[in-house]
């Protein structure tokens, strides 16, 4: 049954390898390259909503892995995309820099 308080963030939303077709959601210049679900998990929590994460196969890909987090509902779906791919980005970038 669908719980209509929560989002669901896919990590093909924030793939900038797939195109819009593909189910890449955000635009090119918020996307990251083959996100993780660390990564991903990492930048919700930065924004302070709540996450469940599962492992799933993305309909469009189902013979690829991947997986989703679901997410307290905080305002439209996009808006919530676009703060987690600014989020992500910065996750990205602080882990490379610890490397």
């Amino acid at each position: 049954m669908k719980d209509y308080k929560r989002i669901i963030l896919w990590l093909d939303y924030f793939n900038s390898k797939l195109s819009r077709k593909d189910g890449r959601k955000v635009p090119l210049y918020l996307a990251v390259g083959s996100p993780t679900m660390d990564e991903l998990v990492e930048s919700v929590t930065k924004l302070g909503l709540i996450t469940e994460q599962v492992k799933a196969k993305y309909p469009k890909r189902s013979f690829i892995e991947s997986g989703y987090v679901s997410v307290n509902k905080g305002g439209r779906k996009n808006d919530v995309l676009k703060d987690v791919s600014r989020t992500l980005g910065t996750v990205r970038g602080m882990r490379h820099q610890k490397v």
